[in-house]
C-alpha cells in the first residue's frame, strides 16, 4: 500500500509532466509560428554602404584638407621667395646707384680740384714743358 506522501508525489509529478507536457507544446507552437513568418535577411552590400559612405567620406575630407594645405604652403613658400628676389633686386639697384653717384662724385671732383686754377693753366703749361725738356 502507498503511502500518502508517495500519492502526493505521485499526483504532483502526474500534475508537473502535465504542466511540461502543455508548456512543450505551447513553446512547439510559438516556434511553428515564429518559423512561418517571413523574415527580412539583410542584403550585405546595404550593411557596408553607411560605413563605406562614411570613409569615403572621410577619405575626400581628408583628401580636400591635405590639397588646400598643401596650396597655402605652396603660395606662402611663393611669396617668400618673390620677396627675396625683389630684396635682391632693391640691393641690386642700390649698389648701381651707388656706383653712378660714385662716378658723379668722382667726375666733380676732378673738375672741381685741379692743380691749377684755369687762369694759371697756360703758365702751367709752359713749366710742364720745360721740365719735360
Amino acid at each position: 500500500m502507498k503511502t500518502q506522501d508517495e500519492l502526493n508525489n505521485t499526483e504532483l509529478d502526474a500534475k508537473t509532466l502535465e504542466v511540461l507536457a502543455d508548456f512543450k507544446s505551447s513553446v512547439q507552437a510559438w516556434s511553428d509560428e515564429a518559423m512561418r513568418q517571413a523574415r527580412p535577411v539583410p542584403q550585405p552590400h546595404r550593411v557596408w554602404r553607411p560605413a563605406l559612405a562614411w570613409a569615403l567620406t572621410a577619405v575626400i575630407t581628408a583628401g580636400t584638407v591635405s590639397g588646400v594645405a598643401f596650396e597655402h604652403n605652396r603660395r606662402v613658400q611663393q611669396a617668400r621667395i618673390a620677396a627675396e628676389q625683389e630684396a635682391a633686386h632693391q640691393r641690386q639697384l642700390a649698389a648701381q646707384k651707388a656706383l653712378e653717384e660714385e662716378k658723379l662724385l668722382a667726375n666733380v671732383d676732378s673738375d672741381v680740384s685741379r692743380a691749377v686754377p684755369s687762369a694759371m693753366q697756360p703758365l702751367a703749361d709752359l713749366m710742364s714743358e720745360d721740365t719735360a725738356e
